[in-house]
């Protein structure tokens, strides 16, 4: 089967700085795919090679078999991304902000609305779609740019961080939109500093401390093999 993501022996270096170090892993069609580390780590930095945002220094990246460096184009139409500290314009509606960002996906104008119902209701901000973005609060700019990311229904949504700030309603909210979405047929790739999160959401996981790979597998199967109650123990007892 082919992969979604096959990442082998990424490195990146900024000067001298390595910021992931022979790093290589596979995600699966269909999976949920979560990578956990500290911050620093070099969860963002394998996120933004994968979004072909950033080259490797050496190592291969691919994306069902399309390579982020010769290929990027296709990638580019196969994925959609999320950054951490992305942001919408804050003078337009939600619904606006949508409207717009259908304009780069489709020419077609009834694509573009079937778009933008999508990304309405991916969002599930009722009567506040049409509020200015400034009104909104963080929980709910969050699932707007969710909805941005997901309403193309890409193959593989890349998230870094999709629930950084938001507190524990809006991060559950967060989290099912994510859920639901991979059961449709979307593989989703995040990084978060929230292990028990990425717990909570991941198929599998890979846990990365100094840009290098130290476990990867099923939350189950890294519990049992570190005879851990949660990934955080998980991640204490691989580092140590």
């Amino acid at each position: 089967m082919e992969s979604a993501v096959e990442v082998r022996s990424l490195v990146r270096r900024f000067g001298v700085l390595t910021a992931v170090d022979n790093l290589s892993f596979t995600v699966r069609p269909g999976e949920i795919f979560g990578l956990i580390g500290p911050n620093g780590s070099g969860k963002t930095t394998t996120l933004r090679v994968v979004a072909t945002l950033l080259l490797p220094s050496s190592g291969t990246v691919e994306v069902f078999g399309h390579d982020v460096i010769r290929e990027a184009g296709a990638v580019r139409r196969l994925i959609s991304y999320l950054p951490e500290d992305a942001g919408a314009y804050k003078n337009l509606s939600g619904l606006e902000y949508l409207r717009f960002m259908a304009t780069f996906y489709s020419g077609d104008t009834v694509e573009r609305d079937r778009l933008v119902e999508r990304g309405m209701e991916i969002a599930g901000l009722g009567t506040r779609i049409k509020d200015r973005v400034r009104t909104y609060s963080k929980g709910m700019a969050r699932k707007l740019l969710l909805a941005r990311a997901l309403m193309t229904a890409p193959k593989l949504a890349i998230l870094d961080e999709p629930t950084s700030g938001l507190d524990v309603e809006n991060a559950t909210e967060v989290r099912k939109i994510i859920r639901d979405f991979a059961r449709s047929g979307t593989t989703v790739l995040l990084s978060s500093h929230n292990m028990l999160e990425v717990e909570f959401l991941s198929d599998r996981v890979g846990i990365i401390r100094q840009g290098r790979l130290i476990a990867t597998g099923s939350p189950a199967e890294l519990k049992a093999e570190f005879r851990a109650e949660n990934l955080e123990q998980v991640f204490l007892r691989a580092a140590g």
